[in-house]
């Protein structure tokens, strides 16, 4: 607590211990001579908390050094570094430090944001600029000789190493080092950091490093190793033989390495986890427990007895269905033990014209195929001929009523694709004459005059990155690169609110498959969760290291999926905001998520044009699917979770056998905890179908509630 915290200071500040004092300050946020008067009292007031508190932050005798001497005899978890004083920026992300911050009641409150001079301090350091090829080269030598268990998983130091000895030898102004160690190593680096190399390769001078936010984003969030105990026993030993204090600086301020006892992981197992910007995810991010199965059904009476359908989903999501179809009237009504409490988050009321629904789409499960390998599903494509403006997002209604289409040239376009025509609500006037009591009230509420096959929405001023039709097909979602999301009508046909939050283009957007709430992601960086009766967002899910790509509801609306640019996905728990899962192996960015009916596994795909399947319960990437050759920016499970469908710029839909795929998981204790994931390479037993477009790339894919697949794409001429 701050009283504790402030009697600490002053008794390091009366014992002249000013650099453990620096220290604790930073760590605590607290900037400034702003201790104050009272405090003065408390410490005195205190002595015995004083004394005994003080004794944390002088535990690393050895101050002066870093520990790299025989005196260091720590094995801390996270390789911490008494010299933190003179990396201001080296501090994880949560302990952002920054020299401007307002006093409020003699505490200071910190800004969130990395100031740049301060983050770009902590390469201050001035090593000997000509050594830092020897040293470099002195470790790839080390690691490639030593024996083959160890050398993959010391191989991950190169990458991180690499770029952390390049940018300290720019910000120290040694430019032609920097580029002769850039050109003399950038070779070595694996072929999933080209796009990162890239950019780095253009900052060459100290001034371009301030406003880069790879640079910050590398330097802020320390870059994540997972090592067996005894790969680092013989890190720590070479380094400290060789005396090479520039190379363990970097490693015990710039890196978290997360130690775990047993058989070091292969290659193999290394290459399918790692590639993302801050390397992997700490194990402790995916312990948290996670309620991933479904909500009880409400219960009311239906002429065809099978309760069994999660909440009207939107856009067709592969939801709602019982992994078995057999005894369709028999579903116990017991709740899933995964279930979150229903009262965990609140959810709104089913309307009748909801029960309706539910009550049409139970009579359309009753019809539904079965798929499976003898199986697969019919698929229709819609293509849209001459969207010379541009076609950027799709949907399709659950019941695959009407498909709505977001283009470059800022409309929104929502065709009806059956038979039933679009029609507005009439004017007031006219329905001031209706008879409110008439049974066909909302057949005479609708104006024939305005029934059309296509109704063309305006009001963004940029592209329509994202669009979401709601579960009662009342609304309609659309968000662009203007910065807002719009909330349509789907009565009137007209804008009822625009939602400011984001200041920067909103890639993604979608409903909650309840309704009421939804999530948007753009290029700050950040998730925002709505709910539209409120202007204001309800939660900020802030943590990705660059654009947020990508959003998807679970299908209990209790956690959100995002996956960005940053090449991880992330799990938030919509409750309290926290993340509570971090999926790393992708080498792109991310541009497609899908969750399986049942709630338990979620499948990413990215621009490296591979599907990865993870078990959300415990945090472990349990397949891969290979096939594509371009981004993938369509995934969708069948109703019942029997195939997953992928779609890709590459002109192809892909079936692949979802039985199959999550059958006979390892996920036993030690998987969990060491993360030894064993993939097995099936890919090609998994995929069921391939199915070619003439030139059209795929941009969303919709299984209908009779099981149909429908696609969608802009037909492109090259």
């Amino acid at each position: 607590d701050r009283q504790t915290l402030v009697a600490v200071l002053q008794f390091l500040r009366r014992s002249n211990l000013r650099e453990s004092e620096e220290i604790l300050r930073r760590e605590a946020r607290l900037l400034g001579d702003d201790l104050g008067g009272s405090v003065a009292t408390v410490a005195t007031s205190s002595p015995g908390v004083a004394a005994i508190a003080a004794v944390p932050p002088g535990k690393g005798e050895a101050r002066g050094d870093c520990g790299v001497g025989p005196s260091s005899r720590r094995e801390p978890r996270e390789v911490g570094s008494p010299c933190a004083a003179r990396s201001l920026g080296a501090s994880s992300p949560s302990s952002k430090i920054t020299n401007s911050g307002d006093v409020i009641g003699g505490a200071v409150v910190v800004e969130d944001q990395p100031d740049v001079s301060a983050v770009l301090s902590a390469y201050n350091q001035q090593g000997d600029p000509t050594l830092y090829e020897e040293y470099y080269s002195g470790l790839k030598h080390f690691i490639e000789c030593s024996l083959d268990c160890h050398r993959a998983e010391l191989s991950q130091l190169f990458y991180p190493l690499f770029v952390h000895m390049y940018l300290e030898l720019v910000y120290n102004q040694h430019e032609s080092e920097a580029k002769s160690f850039f050109e003399r190593f950038h070779g070595d680096q694996e072929c999933y950091y080209q796009d990162d190399l890239r950019v780095l390769s253009s900052l060459t001078k100290k001034e371009h490093m301030k406003g880069n936010e790879t640079m910050l984003d590398f330097r802020t969030s320390k870059f994540v190793l997972r090592i067996s105990r005894d790969s680092y026993q013989l890190l720590k030993r070479h380094l400290q033989e060789k005396q090479n204090n520039q190379i363990w600086n970097i490693v015990q301020e710039h890196l978290y390495i997360d130690i775990f006892d047993g058989m070091p992981r292969s290659k193999q197992q290394i290459d399918a986890m790692v590639g993302s910007l801050a390397g992997e995810a700490k194990r402790e991010a995916n312990k948290a427990k996670v309620f991933f199965g479904l909500l009880k059904e409400p219960e009311f009476d239906v002429p065809l007895d099978d309760e069994d359908e999660e909440g009207e989903n939107e856009e067709g999501k592969p939801k709602k269905k019982k992994p078995k179809k057999d005894n369709v009237g028999s579903k116990s009504k017991k709740q899933d033990p995964n279930a979150p409490p229903q009262n965990r988050i609140p959810l709104p009321e089913l309307k009748d014209s909801d029960k309706l629904d539910k009550v049409m789409n139970m009579k359309e499960a009753a019809r539904r195929v079965r798929l499976g390998p003898e199986c697969l599903p019919s698929i229709c494509f819609y293509t849209f001929l001459n969207a010379y403006q541009g076609l950027t997002a799709v949907d399709i209604t659950d019941d695959s009523s009407m498909i709505v289409g977001g283009f470059a040239d800022s409309t929104v376009r929502v065709w009806s694709v059956t038979p039933k025509k679009l029609r507005s609500v009439k004017t007031a006037a006219d329905l001031s004459l209706i008879d409110k009591e008439s049974d066909d009230v909302l057949e005479r509420i609708m104006d024939e005059k305005t029934a059309s096959e296509l109704k063309i929405l305006y009001g963004h001023s940029g592209p329509v990155y994202g669009t979401s039709f709601s579960p009662d097909r009342n609304y309609l979602l659309s968000c662009s690169e203007d910065g807002t999301v719009r909330l349509w009508s789907l009565q009137t046909f007209t804008c009822l609110v625009g939602y400011k939050g984001h200041n920067y283009p909103v890639w993604d957007t979608q409903f909650s498959p309840y309704g009421y709430y939804f999530v948007s992601g753009g290029h700050d960086r950040v998730a925002r969760l709505w709910a539209t009766d409120h202007y204001q967002p309800l939660r900020i899910f802030a943590g990705h290291l660059a654009d947020v790509t990508s959003t998807r509801f679970h299908p209990n609306s209790n956690y959100i999926a995002t996956g960005s640019a940053d090449r991880t996905i992330r799990l938030w728990d919509v409750l309290n905001g926290n993340c509570v899962r971090i999926f790393t192996g992708h080498k792109g960015p991310i541009h497609s998520l899908a969750f399986s009916p049942n709630g338990r596994f979620l499948a990413t795909g990215a621009t490296d044009g591979r599907v990865l399947l993870w078990d959300i319960g415990h945090g472990l990437m349990v397949g891969e699917l290979k096939g594509h050759t371009d981004t993938i920016y369509a995934l969708r499970f069948s109703r019942d979770g029997e195939i997953l469908a992928s779609g890709s710029m590459d002109n192809t839909v892909r079936l692949w056998d979802a039985v199959k795929a999550f059958e006979d998981l390892e996920t036993d204790d030690f998987t969990t905890a060491t993360g030894h994931i064993n993939l097995p390479e099936n890919s090609q037993d998994l995929l069921l179908g391939t199915y070619m477009t003439k030139s059209t790339p795929v941009v969303h894919l919709h299984f209908t509630r009779r099981n149909l697949l429908l696609a969608a794409g802009a037909y492109s001429s090259q």
